[in-house]
């Protein structure tokens, strides 16, 4: 069954996209409804899959200081064999199809340049990918959860 979600659940959704802790009693206050209401929204919410709820990590304190954006050609035949290793992989933290020359784009996430190093050789004996596009992340300046 779909749910539409209307401005009270969007309201709800950016206050807990800000502190995924904050009560329901505190997000009742701000948005002048009762406690029961935003427990009922928040539930719809969940049930629906349009809310997960999770602890964000910061990756530097857990010693992952290096990241990198790879574009990949793949040969069509092999896409998804090629997708299932690349999830198999613990440095590959985003997986997208992508139009353009390269059919597939991924984000990794390591504790050095050592390590990017190693994923890209990693890629390199993956029957498949005929062509990769590095893309060294130095700095980031944007980096949210906030869709609404």
């Amino acid at each position: 069954m779909k749910y539409d979600i209307d401005e009270l659940d969007r309201q709800i959704i950016k206050l807990l996209s800000n502190d995924g802790r904050m009560s329901f009693t505190e997000i009742a206050n701000k948005l002048n409804v009762t406690e029961k209401t935003v427990r009922t929204r928040y539930k719809n919410l969940i049930d629906h899959g349009i809310l997960e709820v999770v602890g964000v990590v910061n990756p530097i304190a857990l010693g992952i200081r290096a990241g990198a954006i790879i574009q990949l050609k793949v040969e069509p035949q092999k896409l998804s064999d090629v997708i299932d290793r690349l999830k198999e992989m613990k440095e590959v933290r985003y997986i997208t199809l992508t139009s353009g020359c390269y059919q597939l784009l991924i984000q990794i996430a390591v504790p050095s340049q050592d390590e990017i190093t190693d994923v890209v050789k990693t890629l390199n004996n993956i029957q498949g990918i005929i062509e990769m596009n590095t893309i060294i992340q130095l700095e980031v300046y944007k980096n949210t959860f906030d869709y609404i």
